[in-house]
């Protein structure tokens, strides 16, 4: 990983947390990173909506950064049942995911939706990450590279820069699964990625590319030592403070 690249180990709680379990969740990670004081690496909790508010009031002080995990493309209107990129931001919200492989299934959400999606959260100040990765079938299939350089030229808008744009890498095949890509493979991938970003953007050898995909503190140190890989988007171990905060440790 180039020293420029700063690692960004990414918690995504999903559909997880009443206000008590998340604010003792929140709590944890922020005292241990206050303990580690961390200057060289990101640590971000991504609760739900519900919950941002009160996570980011939990953490404060700590270092530790607070974001969303889906947003509307529209600043507001008549899209009940959703949450803009601005709501976010007055939250206490810096960062956003877009385009979670589970979002792409579960809601149908289109490259050019996710895209829209990206935009929102620049207008709002947000950094977005945005989410790309393979199913099982296209993986069998070969299709890997073709279907992430697909996504990624479809998802990232134009006009982006190292210092707006994420990017995670989550094959969707080892989400919540317990498989994982081996080393080899996840470095291929990335450099890939990272080729392809290279006809999008100016400074891509800056851009952030997280991996994501059954990451836990057993197999953070290898695969975070991945060659392109600037840290990781946690989700089950996100939901326990030691495990979160072991792999943290070892980016």
């Amino acid at each position: 990983m180039a020293r420029s690249r700063q690692p960004l180990i990414a918690g995504n709680w999903k559909m997880n947390g009443l206000r008590a379990d998340a604010l003792a969740l929140a709590t944890g990670v922020a005292e241990g990173c206050k303990q580690a004081r961390w200057t060289d690496r990101e640590v971000l909790v991504c609760p739900p909506a519900t919950l941002i508010m009160a996570v980011a009031a939990a953490v404060k002080g700590s270092g530790v950064l607070v974001g969303g995990q889906n947003c509307h493309a529209n600043a507001s209107g008549a899209h009940t049942g959703d949450i803009s990129a601005e709501m976010l931001r007055d939250s206490g919200a810096s960062h956003v995911i877009v385009g979670h492989s589970e979002r792409r299934t579960d809601c149908g959400e289109t490259d050019a939706a996710v895209r829209a999606k990206a935009e929102a959260a620049w207008r709002a100040g947000l950094l977005p990450i945005v989410c790309i990765g393979e199913t099982l079938a296209e993986r069998e299939a070969g299709r890997t590279l073709q279907v992430l350089e697909t996504q990624i030229k479809g998802s990232v808008p134009a006009g982006a820069t190292a210092a707006k744009l994420v990017v995670a890498y989550e094959p969707v095949w080892a989400i919540g699964t317990g498989k994982t890509p081996t080393v080899a493979e996840v470095a291929t991938v990335h450099a890939h990625i990272r080729r392809v970003l290279g006809g999008l953007v100016p400074d891509a050898s800056a851009v952030r590319l997280l991996y994501g995909g059954s990451v836990k503190g057993s197999n953070a140190g290898e695969l975070l030592a991945a060659g392109d890989v600037d840290g990781a988007l946690v989700g089950g171990a996100s939901l326990k403070a030691d495990e979160f905060l072991a792999i943290a440790k070892a980016a």
